[in-house]
């Protein structure tokens, strides 16, 4: 029986003399096996700890010597295993809870001397000195040469960097790293994620940046990514759209869409109301989504985009009269704020509901409307504004949309009587 933990032996008559421990337990392999007692000349059970710096081993004999066991916290990975003789309590963490428990079950049974043809016993021999490493949790590879071929990436990775490595996609040994917390595949060949990437229940931080991706995935936007994502990186890839989905990452406080080929933002983005730092400068942007209002930033950075210079005149009209049935009954249901879903109607009417236009009236539309841009200065938004353009503009067209003529018509008033002032 062996348990890979932290360690620490505390002497109980140390305060006697006026000492303390340190306080600090070691990476150890700790073993229950037999061992020839040289006093006795009798095979006995001891309990064995080895660490770096004592890679042969202190052993503790077990029989009728456990005073306690202390496992108030053992679905932690902390168990207190106090001796007799000599006066120390062995203090293991940093366990796996299951083996935890299995251990000091073994423990309990050499204590009481029980039968040890049932007992999980192991050969108490010197460990490697990999066996007593302490878990590595941060590894940088910037070479294909380093990259791990035949050997597993350390399950206890918290941060994963791989760049410089022509990798063509995601490799899966990466996605059983449940720890990871930031994944950085910079400066690759990847063209496609792997929707699994959502079962990385910890990433907060991903970096994709200059590698060759096409898509980003509706099934990644609602995996867990939604819960812990707060940075991402794309950029310098080929992605002409964002899902609608993607507005649904709503811990994102840094986003980096730089030197794509997005052609618009998501529809929703004001949705992510958490967000602090944005870049999509140098893509083919001519118009922000009217949601982009909503947000509130400390950093924009939108130069580099084809902007179209707003004029309230030039619009596009897609209304007919009388509006058809379907559009009546879908305003009905988004501005009665009436429950729907793809069990109560057909899904791709759901998709044309969850994009649902908001007026100026306050009313909202659906796939008929007059929509036009109108001039934000990007301040409104944001605390830091990257200039527009070379000009020194800080201003950006925002799409409008009205739900009727008689709406386009009281704004179109309203911006000449501005206009006149």
């Amino acid at each position: 029986m062996k348990l890979q933990c932290d360690v620490e032996v505390v002497n109980r008559l140390l305060p006697i003399y006026g000492m303390k421990s340190r306080g600090k337990g070691a990476r150890a392999v700790v073993s229950i096996g037999k061992h020839l007692d040289k006093t006795t000349h009798s095979t006995c059970i001891y309990l064995m700890i080895c660490t770096a710096k004592d890679r042969a081993g202190s052993k503790y004999k077990l029989k009728d010597n456990i005073e306690k066991f202390f496992t108030w916290f053992v679905e932690e990975g902390k168990a207190t295993v106090r001796l007799k003789e000599p006066a120390v309590d062995i203090c293991l963490s940093k366990a796996d809870a299951h083996s935890l428990k299995n251990f000091l079950s073994a423990a309990r049974l050499a204590d009481k001397g029980s039968d040890t043809s049932s007992l999980p016993l192991s050969t108490l021999t010197p460990v490697r000195a990999r066996d007593v490493e302490q878990p590595k949790k941060k590894l940088t590879i910037v070479s294909k040469k380093d990259y791990p071929l035949t050997s597993n990436f350390p399950h206890s990775l918290e941060q994963l960097q791989v760049s410089y490595c022509r990798l063509s996609r995601v490799d899966m040994r990466m996605l059983s790293l449940k720890a990871l917390c930031k994944l950085d595949l910079s400066n690759n060949h990847i063209k496609k994620l792997p929707a699994t990437i959502g079962d990385l229940s910890c990433l907060s931080e991903l970096i994709l940046q200059n590698n060759h991706l096409e898509a980003f995935s509706k099934e990644l936007c609602l995996s867990t990514l939604q819960r812990t994502l707060q940075t991402l990186d794309i950029s310098q890839n080929r992605l002409q759209s964002l899902p609608t989905q993607f507005c649904q990452l709503r811990e994102l406080v840094n986003l980096k869409l730089d030197d794509n080929q997005l052609i618009c933002l998501p529809f929703h983005i004001g949705r992510l109301s958490k967000l602090r730092n944005l870049s999509a400068a140098h893509n083919q942007l001519e118009v922000l989504p009217r949601d982009f209002r909503k947000l509130s930033l400390e950093n924009l950075d939108l130069f580099g985009n084809p902007f179209a210079l707003p004029n309230p005149l030039d619009h596009i009209m897609q209304l007919t009269f009388p509006l058809t049935l379907q559009e009546v009954a879908s305003r009905a249901v988004v501005n009665l704020r009436i429950p729907f879903g793809p069990q109560l109607i057909p899904a791709h009417l759901c998709r044309d509901l969850e994009v649902a236009k908001m007026c100026d009236c306050g009313r909202l539309c659906i796939n008929f409307y007059i929509r036009t841009s109108v001039s934000m200065n990007l301040h409104q938004v944001s605390h830091t504004v990257v200039l527009v353009d070379d000009m020194g503009g800080t201003n950006a067209p925002v799409q409008q949309h009205f739900c009727s003529l008689s709406c386009y018509s009281e704004f179109l008033d309203n911006s000449l009587q501005r206009g006149i002032r």
